[in-house]
């Protein structure tokens, strides 16, 4: 099973990437299935700033970053027909910000913000520099962004510590603006830092933000994903996704285990795992997906079909998957076969979750699909906020937080 940090012992929590156990799967019940801009909305707040992270959820608090001010953008724009161009973040300086709501009404708690020092890397117009999301282990928040900065905030917005791994060990430098968020591990901090000048894996003490141990991965390596752990018979392996192939590491030293499958260009989804076995898009135009064991051992592996930038979701033998293309698919986790896909339109970037039997696929034009989860296609229900969303859902104590552009919506049975 996926190891887990002290802030997930209430079910209730949604308190890193994809959920408690890293894999966009709720334990909730009562889960809402229908809303709209009037239907069903507890609470929306204005958001200042960008970005395309994931709210966080712990006890009372809801957190989130974001990026105000424009850096400079790649220059690239609709990747896919239907892709929705991001707005404009406004004249000024660029600005990191950590967002603390209150769960229950939205009234914002805090902010902190600091201002972006160093080089700005130029980003694709689908995020910016504010798109790793926030973890938490209970005690304190963590929020990484795309120049190297990390820092690390009590839960009511006190400055614990602060790093800039730009400064430290080079400039962050990959085509597009970096993307992986920070991954919790028995009191350290998790970081992946796959750039082609020169990458690194870097463990860091979360209570004192020193270094327990750095790795040097070489030069031209290329990764947006977020690494996870995951218990492997007597031990632990930290698994990575990376232009070279899925990985597993050590994470408490840092020693690289094993390698599998074959390379690719663009590696931004994030592996999941169920009993003993880890199901990974490699990203990129229709991503390859596979099945294989710790160890590295292949168990199958379809070569095209899967999303380039969200990532599968595992639920009861099933995997869901939603892609750049506006394509919904269903395959079976035994074999990899598909079961039924569809054309639903539009272009997915947010990863899929899952909760009381039903599947939210979330599309960039605000729309949110809801699946009946099981083999038979069957939408619930389509429910639009009518405002772009990259970011991923968060399910937390029955009820739904979304990010879009302009705000953070909590979606609840009114």
């Amino acid at each position: 099973m996926l190891f887990l940090t002290a802030a997930l012992a209430l079910a209730s929590d949604w308190p890193q990437w994809r959920g408690p156990t890293a894999d966009g799967i709720s334990s909730d019940d009562g889960v809402p299935t229908r809303w709209s801009k009037s239907e069903n909305v507890v609470w929306k707040a204005p958001l200042p700033g960008l970005g395309t992270s994931t709210p966080i959820v712990l006890g009372n608090r809801v957190f989130v970053t974001s990026q105000t001010g424009d850096g400079p953008f790649e220059g690239r724009g609709r990747d896919f027909e239907g892709a929705t161009e991001a707005r404009k973040s406004g004249d000024g300086p660029v600005r990191f910000n950590v967002h603390a709501f209150d769960r229950a009404t939205g009234k914002e708690l805090w902010k902190h913000s600091m201002a972006a020092e160093g080089p700005l890397q130029p980003v694709h117009l689908k995020h910016n520099l504010a798109s790793p999301s926030c973890v938490t282990d209970g005690e304190r928040v963590y929020a990484w962004f795309g120049t190297g900065q990390l820092t690390a905030l009590s839960l009511d917005g006190k400055p614990v510590w602060s790093r800039h791994l730009g400064k430290e060990f080079g400039p962050f430098d990959i085509l597009w603006g970096h993307g992986s968020s920070a991954t919790l591990y028995k009191g350290s901090l998790l970081l992946l830092v796959d750039h082609p000048p020169g990458a690194y894996l870097l463990s860091v003490d979360a209570r004192t933000g020193k270094d327990r141990w750095r790795t040097d991965r070489g030069k031209d390596r290329r990764s947006y994903t977020t690494p996870f752990v995951i218990r492997a018979g007597d031990h632990d392996e930290l698994i990575l996704n990376t232009n070279d192939g899925v990985e597993a590491v050590d994470p408490v030293s840092g020693k690289p285990l094993w390698k599998a499958g074959e390379a690719n260009r663009v590696p931004v989804p994030t592996p999941v795992y169920h009993e003993g076995i880890l199901y990974v898009n490699r990203g990129y135009t229709s991503s390859p997906y596979l099945a294989l064991r710790p160890g590295g051992k292949i168990e199958w592996e379809i070569k095209t079909g899967a999303p380039y930038v969200s990532s599968l979701l595992y639920h009861d033998g099933l995997l869901y998957m939603a892609n750049e293309r506006g394509v919904v698919s269903v395959a079976n986790a035994a074999n990899g076969a598909s079961i039924w896909k569809d054309r639903f339109g539009g272009v997915f970037s947010a990863s899929p979750v899952a909760a009381g039997g039903h599947v939210y696929l979330s599309a960039e034009d605000g729309t949110t699909y809801v699946l009946a989860a099981g083999k038979e296609k069957k939408v619930i229900a389509e429910n639009s906020l009518g405002e772009r969303t990259l970011a991923s859902l968060a399910i937390a104590g029955g009820r739904i937080f979304i990010r879009t552009d302009q705000h953070l919506y909590c979606i609840g049975k009114n």
